[in-house]
């Protein structure tokens, strides 16, 4: 059953740095809110006109359900929705519409699969938290594609959860050169990927992420390896 949507006032925190370009921010909330992982809210920084596209953006929770706090994780750019989040002070209050998002994990579910991109990682971080909060014995498999090393944002964390939960694997690619590190790939994802034992297809739900042209494109890469488009999970960012 998915969560109702209303307005929260959430307390900014702190702020983690993620990756050079990368950066979490924790809020407490007067009203605990009642989200499922997988599932995002939108940042109001613009109350006045809610239609302010610059300045009130959706972003993903990059926390599991049931912490003390909610995290958020973003990009940084020179926009000014980023400018308003980095600028954010302990104490500062801000608007919280959630939670909104239908692509959800349920606790039932025995095999998913990511195919993730970038950023595109933040909702599989509250998924794969929640996994490891409730020591769930669902097998994952994440095929997790950025464009340099330095980039891949939660490294520490999932490499944690995956050496902890053998349930859990991990392969990581990275699309510019060759990486340092030899259990890394080089290039972007592509259907040789599922040849890999990890990422048996039978049965798995797969979970996809990010901007509209990554996700047509998983998408595609799953139907072509003859994954069941019923198990197919995506949620596209709009407006990032």
């Amino acid at each position: 059953m998915l969560t109702q949507t209303r307005e929260v006032i959430g307390v900014f925190a702190e702020k983690i740095k993620r990756t050079p370009a990368v950066e979490s921010f924790r809020f407490k909330t007067k009203k605990a809110i009642d989200f499922l992982p997988g599932q995002f809210l939108e940042i109001i920084f613009d109350k006045n006109n809610r239609g302010n596209r610059a300045l009130n953006k959706y972003l993903s929770f990059s926390s599991a359900p049931g912490k003390e706090y909610i995290e958020v994780t973003k990009k940084i750019s020179g926009s000014k929705f980023s400018r308003s989040l980095i600028a954010l002070k302990p104490g500062d209050e801000t608007l919280f519409k959630a939670s909104l998002g239908n692509c959800i994990f349920k606790d039932e579910y025995k095999k998913i699969g990511f195919l993730i991109g970038g950023i595109g990682i933040t909702p599989v971080i509250s998924i794969l938290e929640h996994i490891t909060d409730k020591k769930l014995a669902t097998d994952v498999c994440l095929l997790y594609s950025n464009r340099a090393e330095t980039e891949i944002a939660f490294k520490l964390e999932i490499d944690t959860w995956s050496k902890n939960n053998r349930n859990i694997k991990v392969l990581y690619t990275v699309s510019d050169g060759e990486p340092r590190d030899k259990n890394k790939f080089s290039g972007q994802i592509n259907k040789e990927f599922f040849s890999a034992p990890e990422c048996d297809i039978r049965e798995r739900i797969f979970f996809i992420f990010g901007p509209p042209a990554m996700v047509n494109t998983m998408q595609n890469i799953c139907l072509e390896v003859g994954c069941n488009e019923k198990m197919i999970k995506k949620e596209k960012f709009l407006g990032y």
